[in-house]
């Protein structure tokens, strides 16, 4: 459409779809906000760009002023607000389009690398990322390494200078010869000498016109080798024409004095969005001399309604309004999607390499294999070995009246003879018999500042005369008087601030009391159902007969020990690629976010079904952990429970930002994933809430 700015007609401008077709990238209207309405913050306002085919376009700009954000618009991985982007004759992320994809070379600011690859090895992948096969990437590599001046290719990355680490960057992203190469602060720490050679290799791959380059850089003098230099500042364009246009029209001998020019311009607010105004304050211009030369500029030429048309300003000439306006140009024909490319969701070569990629970086990070490898063992043996089992040496103050300073029974004794005497050692003979250990006390005041003090557990408190109380009890059964009953009690009392130890010492004191009675009723030829409850625990349903709290355990601990390896190891491994740039570079790639989640599955999958056997094998054929049932059914539960953790993993690392904030969550969320799935307290004592809540939990 045609205007007028200050009298003049501006020329009409040619339809975004004819740009498509002309220009390798064609921006129009580009805005870019971030923040909330109320605190917006403006990246990209109304931007025009406009890359023709077979060119070098240097993209200048102060660091914040957008050119980051422009060039991932460009690549598709960020979407505008408003406004269009034509790359290669198609739009960003559209079927077909190549974009991203092989098509384009990206290369970021930061390295994006691994540190633990090679130069060889990271090379190999973005070669078979780029569907490369392996004869291809050697020679290719071997032209590389020579232009680039890198060290032995079988270096490790991390053992790279920066400038270095710069170079096999660039390398990987020239590795496949794209249609569009983007290069983001390319030279930063390069040697001058290399420099100059990279620009003429550059320059050497635009000859032919069917390679073209977009570069940003803060050596503005750099960029006199561009075929087109933009000028961006505050996310608009100041301009966009060959180096020699703009010095001599802004009459400067430097590019930096041009920028200078432009950038007063734009604060004094004479540039607004695609024109420059014809007039100047007379004061302003005496005040800044530089600016007197841009006066005269407007006064003896025409101008676009647009910067970023990527037509030279001079070049435009005033045309009178004739009342037509330039058809647009009708779409290209879109390419017929059938239902086979909805299939298509996976590329194997991407799948290979992302494969590949996952298990030589795990190999290589020692780490990651110690903790991958080593964890799963020493977990399960460092339950196995201190859960469970029941507390031995356990001191005991036993205050003996019938036998004063005796704890067993000095001489022996013939259990098939009805022998009623000395009962009370016989039975603290029992009670020994449990792996306990008495402390002989000569009164009870003793023995209670002992365990007041924390040298015992507990007082044993027996009553002088104890076995002919015990034998008149039995005789007179319910005529037994009060003295007999009181004089044939043992009083025990306990330290209870260990409720564990406490409720086996009681387990002790009844099984010692039962294994007594039975003793005596079989040495005195009675039945022994007479000095017992009248109650009878028969073989149970499930479960042993006398419990172990590490088979109790194991199920639970188990479980918890594959969940949360799952959950560390697939989230750091995804906040590491996030984080150093290196799944921006993938995805840039062409290698989608399917693709990256399906080889991580795939990977953490094959890892996490190795601890879980490690898990079972070390359980169960090494420390004797019971199985009723089928093993394989064990096995496969704990496979799930596994995966759980994997996808609780990959949404740690979509809710975090760095590794820190991941720890945090995981951490965090260790202890309720534990307490609410009924290994430490069953789930029927929990509050009704939180008790629906267990069921959905993964170890529950």
């Amino acid at each position: 459409m045609s205007g007028t700015v200050g009298g003049r007609r501006l020329m009409p401008q040619q339809s975004t779809v004819w740009a498509r077709r002309q220009n390798a990238v064609a921006v129009r209207r580009a805005c870019k906000t971030y923040g909330t309405k109320s605190n917006k913050h403006i990246i990209l306002d109304s931007l025009n760009m406009t890359v023709p085919k077979g060119c070098i376009y240097g993209l200048l700009g102060a660091s914040g002023c957008g050119k980051t954000t422009l060039l991932s618009c460009i690549v598709g991985r960020r979407r505008l607000n408003s406004g269009e982007i034509w790359v290669l004759g198609g739009q960003p992320g559209s079927r077909g389009s190549g974009v991203p994809g092989p098509r384009v070379g990206y290369m970021p600011q930061e390295n994006a690398l691994y540190g633990e690859f090679t130069i060889r090895e990271t090379l190999k992948y973005f070669g078979w990322v780029a569907g490369m096969n392996n004869e291809e990437i050697k020679t290719k590599m071997d032209f590389l390494l020579d232009l680039l001046q890198l060290p032995f290719p079988d270096r490790a990355v991390k053992n790279l200078s920066g400038g270095q680490q710069r170079r096999v960057s660039m390398a990987a992203t020239f590795l496949h010869d794209p249609e569009l190469l983007i290069l983001d602060e390319p030279t930063v720490g390069v040697d001058p000498v290399l420099r100059q050679r990279i620009w003429d290799y550059l320059v050497e791959l635009v000859a032919n016109k069917t390679t073209t380059i977009i570069i940003t850089t803060h050596y503005i003098d750099e960029t006199k080798q561009a075929t087109t230099i933009g000028l961006m500042r505050g996310g608009k364009m100041l301009a966009e024409e060959s180096p020699d246009e703009l010095l001599q029209r802004y009459n400067s001998d430097s590019l930096e004095d041009a920028f200078l020019k432009l950038s007063i311009l734009q604060n004094r607010g004479k540039r607004r969005r695609s024109s420059i105004t014809s007039n100047i304050i007379a004061a302003n211009a005496a005040a800044i001399p530089e600016l007197q030369d841009v006066q005269d500029f407007e006064t003896q030429s025409e101008i676009s309604g647009e910067f970023g048309d990527n037509m030279s300003l001079a070049n435009k000439s005033a045309i009178q309004d004739t009342g037509t306006v330039v058809d647009p140009v009708p779409p290209e024909d879109e390419v017929e999607i059938t239902w086979k490319d909805h299939l298509k969701i996976i590329t194997p070569h991407h799948m290979k390499a992302l494969i590949w990629k996952n298990l030589l970086w795990m190999s290589r990070n020692f780490g990651v294999m110690m903790f991958t490898v080593a964890m799963p063992i020493l977990q399960t043996t460092f339950f196995c070995l201190s859960i469970g089992h029941d507390p031995i040496g356990l001191k005991l103050a036993v205050v003996n009246n019938e036998l004063p300073g005796v704890v067993s029974c000095p001489y022996g004794y013939n259990t098939s003879d009805c022998y009623m005497n000395d009962l009370s050692c016989r039975y603290l003979d029992h009670l020994a018999a449990r792996k306990h250990h008495l402390v002989s006390y000569e009164n009870y005041d003793e023995a209670w500042y002992a365990v007041k003090k924390g040298w015992a557990w507990g007082v044993v408190d027996i009553p002088s005369n104890f076995s002919d109380f015990l034998i008149q009890r039995i005789e007179d059964g319910r005529f037994a008087d009060d003295i007999a009953l009181n004089g044939s009690d043992i009083d025990i009392q306990l330290d209870m601030s260990n409720q564990q130890i406490a409720a086996m010492l009681s387990r002790d004191f009844y099984l010692a009391l039962e294994d007594f009675s039975t003793e005596m009723a079989e040495s005195c030829n009675v039945s022994a159902k007479l000095l017992s409850l009248p109650v009878k625990f028969q073989d149970p349903i499930f479960g042993p007969r006398v419990p172990n709290f590490t088979n109790f355990a194991a199920p639970g601990v188990m479980l918890t020990i594959v969940f949360f390896l799952s959950v560390a190891l697939t989230s750091g491994t995804m906040l590491v690629e996030r984080n150093e740039g290196i799944l921006e570079r993938c995805l840039v790639s062409g290698i989608t976010a399917f693709e990256v989640l399906s080889s991580h599955v795939i990977t953490q999958f094959v890892v996490m079904v190795g601890q879980s056997l490690m898990v079972i094998f070390f359980s169960v054929y090494v420390y004797d952990v019971a199985v009723a049932g089928n093993i394989f059914t064990a096995l496969v539960l704990i496979i799930l429970s596994g995966t759980c953790g994997m996808t609780f993993g990959f949404a740690v690392s979509c809710l975090c930002d760095d590794e820190r904030n991941a720890t945090y969550l995981a951490l965090g969320s260790f202890l309720p994933f534990v307490m609410l799935c009924g290994m430490i307290w069953p789930v029927e004592g929990m509050n009704k809430f939180l008790r629906s809540v267990s069921y959905f939990l993964p170890l529950t």
